[in-house]
């Protein structure tokens, strides 16, 4: 993929120096659909934020996902792998562990409002050896201010712990339009199906088919960062009709699947 972002300093395009002195190491980067990086993890925390396409960013505890104008916080060492859900425009800042220690303490799906957009926007325009006791480092510090303000949004799945139920979420979550019922899974995993549903709910948080829900709604919001339609999505996932699939999406998201999306173009969350 060779899209160029304009205003970005050709400093943030060269590869990250986590050994740099100043407080925030900006990089920006495109990828294309089905890239990513295998399990690995940095000595800085992240901010990653998806100026357009869609990631998906797996951990022990779960999947995460980093749609259009959303950005994800990732704490330093944290073990991690990244997948590209579509061709992808991405602007990440590292940031030194003593710096981020008003941040959040867990990984999390943040909010890009309009104004933490136009300071990423600004802080990607900076050469990396901005003054940091200047207006450039005043900047950096409004940056990770608004981070730490920003409203945490429910794009994760939780995983189970348990290596049976473990492999039967992975399962869903590749294949979200699977429809075998509880019962097969629980054949397969050699339990009842009153013991998988209780263990399940007991190390996710959440009903095994709450779970199947929210892995639909993941691989929805990368078909739709694909360019599908609604109509398409919900056939491919197995909804009963297009509405069904709207109603699940605006209670799971707070809006329609087109207003999602619209509201990258409005800077609203």
């Amino acid at each position: 993929m060779n899209r160029q972002m304009a205003g970005i300093h050709p400093d943030t395009r060269l590869p990250p120096d986590e050994t740099a002195i100043h407080k925030v190491v900006a990089f920006s980067s495109s990828a294309s659909i089905g890239g990513g990086l295998p399990l690995h993890q940095h000595k800085r925390a992240q901010l990653i934020a998806t100026q357009s396409g869609s990631l998906a960013v797996v951990t022990s505890e779960g999947t995460y996902m980093v749609p259009p104008e959303r950005a994800l916080f990732i704490p330093a060492n944290l073990p991690h792998s990244t997948r590209y859900l579509a061709d992808s425009c991405v602007q990440t800042f590292y940031i030194r562990p003593d710096a981020a220690a008003h941040l959040p303490t867990r990984i999390s799906v943040v909010h890009v409002s309009p104004l933490l957009r136009q300071i990423i926007e600004a802080c990607m325009a900076m050469p990396r050896d901005y003054d940091e006791k200047g207006p450039p480092g005043r900047l950096v510090d409004v940056l990770l201010d608004q981070v730490a303000v920003s409203d945490v949004l429910p794009l994760h799945v939780q995983l189970p712990t348990t290596p049976a139920l473990r492999l039967i979420a992975e399962e869903l979550l590749k294949n979200p339009a699977d429809q075998r019922p509880v019962s097969f899974w629980a054949r397969q995993s050699a339990m009842s199906v009153r013991t998988l549903e209780r263990r399940f709910h007991g190390e996710t948080g959440t009903t095994f088919r709450s779970f199947r829900v929210q892995a639909k709604l993941f691989k929805a919001v990368e078909l739709l960062a694909q360019g599908l339609s609604v109509n398409q999505v919900s056939d491919s996932l197995g909804f009963e009709a297009p509405s069904a699939f709207v109603y699940s999406f605006r209670s799971a998201l707070g809006c329609t699947p087109s207003r999602y999306f619209s509201r990258r173009r409005e800077g609203r969350p």
